[in-house]
């Protein structure tokens, strides 16, 4: 078993439909009125049924008080790094501290190239990855002199620092094979994988952990510097009993076991339904907190 002691999360993940034009956003403002912690977006920017995502972000931003917002994960390829961090850091200024960033190595790499990105090797693009972490973070920081990272992918070279953000930005990083996963647990702040697309289930979290607690303890890092997110999609319904498809409090007991038998500390719904992302907010969330506590061990004053 293995729990990190982060504390928990819930947040929503929406597809950035362009039609109609305000239903990501009113799905948001669902989000931020019900208690969600975060609201995240896919991005797609070569799919012309969906907004583009950081623009969407913005205005769900300004139409919300107090939800944080993320992509979930903005495709690299397609992004310029430093105006990652520089547009990064502004909205987070601009919203007092509630943006984080998503990252994506890339995928659909046709759709990239039909709009003039590079196509990249598996490889290639998490080394990629990698370089723009390090500008992102080398444009965050208060050193006085200029940007200075030669990549093969990346080469910024004299570009003014900052602004930084408000607060504390955590990247965190789509990632499932071996690879990606060192680079989460040596760079990045969080990974952040899809239930769907974990062949074993659940259970393949304990690989995912494996790969990232080695790779953070080899770059001097805790194993608990990594937040572990989750995307999820389920089912509410009064009689089902399997695995996120059940009541709400089925759904609580599934979650705090991931909780406390892999660690996974922010749970992020995929969903349309402004009534799925309210039963998730106000009876779930709630529900896996207080079983999390009830077995956490408690810390004495």
């Amino acid at each position: 078993m293995t729990d990190y002691g982060h504390d928990l999360l819930f947040g929503a993940f929406l597809a950035p439909a362009a039609q109609p034009a305000q239903q990501a956003v009113e799905l948001a403002v669902v989000a931020d009125r019900a208690g969600l912690d975060l609201v995240t977006f896919q991005d797609h920017p070569y799919l012309s049924r969906f907004h583009d995502t950081w623009t969407l972000i913005s205005y769900a931003a300004a139409r919300t008080s107090r939800i944080r917002l993320s992509g979930n994960v903005l495709n690299l390829p397609l992004r310029d790094p430093v105006v990652l961090a520089r547009s990064h850091a502004a909205l987070d200024r601009l919203t007092g501290g509630r943006i984080e960033m998503g990252l994506g190595a890339g995928a659909s790499w046709d759709g990239v190239a039909a709009m003039g990105g590079r196509r990249l090797t598996p490889g290639q693009s998490v080394s990629a990855l990698d370089e723009a972490i390090a500008v992102i973070r080398a444009v965050w920081a208060p050193d006085p002199g200029p940007v200075q990272v030669r990549g093969s992918f990346y080469e910024v070279v004299g570009a003014r620092r900052g602004p930084a953000p408000v607060h504390d930005m955590s990247i965190w990083v789509g990632a499932y094979k071996p690879r990606m996963l060192r680079l989460v647990g040596r760079a990045a702040d969080g990974v952040l994988p899809s239930l769907s697309y974990l062949e074993g289930g659940p259970a393949d979290y304990a690989d995912i952990n494996r790969h990232i607690d080695v790779s953070a303890a080899a770059a001097g890092r805790s194993p608990a510097a990594v937040r572990r997110l989750l995307n999820i999609n389920g089912t509410f319904s009064e009689f089902g009993r399997s695995f996120l498809n059940g009541p709400a409090d089925q759904w609580a007991e599934d979650l705090a076991g991931l909780t406390l038998e892999h660690g996974v500390s922010a749970f992020i719904l995929g969903t349309g339904n402004p009534a799925d992302i309210e039963e998730f907010a106000t009876e779930v969330a709630p529900a896996v907190r207080e079983l999390v506590a009830a077995e956490r061990p408690q810390v004495s004053d």
